[in-house]
Parts: structure tokens; sequence; C-alpha cells
């Protein structure tokens, strides 16, 4: 049993390092403080649930790691409840390694990232692969989302941690940059209108 939530990754020789380098009493103090969550604020609910991608961690029974990723519409990452995010995984390459792993390995990892926000959170817990269950998959497939699902996954939250917004590129989704060119062109197209309008009423020189 860790003494702390950070200790899922704070491992002994990861403090001996922090120590070795001038951060570990920083780390310290947010220990005795508390820590990091191990339950799913409303908070985190509502960055978890506003995200189109994820980077799912997972590592076989001899230790190699390997990262997937998983996209959808907003919402098909769902909160299920204050210990368990959910999604459909949909059918891809078939080479099911993230299955393989979770079955002799369910320790897994969440790495979410929002460019246009600058934020990322770090989620460790535990994975299960669920097969044959079509009221989950119903209740995780997003409306109307073309897409087969293949099974479920859910994830069981330990703790998880945000980082700060340093070195991450500021980027926007293609959908919100066409929003606002949109909603430009929009407010431009009015001033022109305004413009002709104001020309057109203004008394003519004699």
């Amino acid at each position: 049993m860790d003494a702390f939530t950070s200790d899922v990754a704070f491992t002994p020789s990861v403090k001996a390092i922090q120590s070795r380098k001038g951060s570990r009493d920083s780390y310290a103090r947010v220990e005795q403080r508390g820590g990091w969550r191990a339950t799913i604020t409303p908070d985190l609910a509502a960055f978890v649930e506003a995200q189109t991608s994820v980077f799912l961690a997972t590592a076989n029974a001899e230790g190699q790691p390997y990262i997937q990723h998983r996209g959808g519409p907003v919402g098909f990452l769902k909160v299920l409840d204050e210990h368990t995010i959910g999604f459909a995984d949909f059918s891809g390459n078939r080479q099911f390694i993230t299955q393989g792993n979770l079955q002799d390995n369910d320790r897994a990892f969440l790495f979410l990232i929002d460019y246009m926000l600058r934020q990322r959170i770090k989620i460790w817990g535990r994975a299960r692969v669920v097969e044959n269950d079509p009221d989950l998959t119903a209740r995780l497939m997003p409306p109307g989302y073309k897409a087969r699902p293949e099974q479920t996954i859910l994830f069981t939250v330990s703790a998880w941690d945000a980082n700060c917004p340093q070195h991450i590129p500021q980027r926007f989704e293609a959908a919100d940059v066409a929003a606002a060119l949109a909603e430009r062109d929009r407010r431009i197209a009015g001033l022109e209108q305004e413009i002709a309008r104001l020309r057109n009423s203004a008394p003519s020189e004699t």
C-alpha cells in the first residue's frame, strides 16, 4: 500500500533522484498536504469529457511499454462515477496490443492534453476491456458517430495530477478555427452592409 497517492509514480528511485537534484522537499510538502487526487473531481470530469483525443499507455508482462492514441467526438470519453472513466474502443488495425497487455498487466495510464488551453492531465490507474456487453457499449458509444465499436474499456483511477502549461505549443482544433473565421466573415459582411447603408443615406454634394 502506497503511503501517498503520488507514490504510484514517485518510486524510491524517483525520490532519490529528486533528492539529488533538489526537488524532493517541494514534492514532500505536496504529499504532506494530501498529495495528488485519487477521485475524479467535477473540474477533472469536465476536462475529460471535453477532449477529442487521449493517449492510453500500457505495459506487457515483461514491462515493455506501449502507447496508443484514442480519439472521437467531444464526449467520447465518459466519466461514469468518481473513480471510473469509460469509452467505446473503436475497430482499428486489430493488432490488439493494448488488450493483450491489459490481460497480463492491468496497470494503465491516461495522458490528456488540450493544446488550445495549454493544459495536460496525467491519470494513473487500472484498465480492463469489456467484450460482449451491448448495454455498456450503447451507453459509451457517441450518438451518431460513424465508427464500429469493437469493445469497451473501463479505466479505474488511482491518482491524477495536472502539469504546468510550460512548453505546450498552442494549437487549435480545425472546427474551432472554422467557426472563428465564419464569425469574422459574418462581422465583415455586417460592417460592409452598414458602410453601404451610410453611403446611400449620406446627402449628395452640390
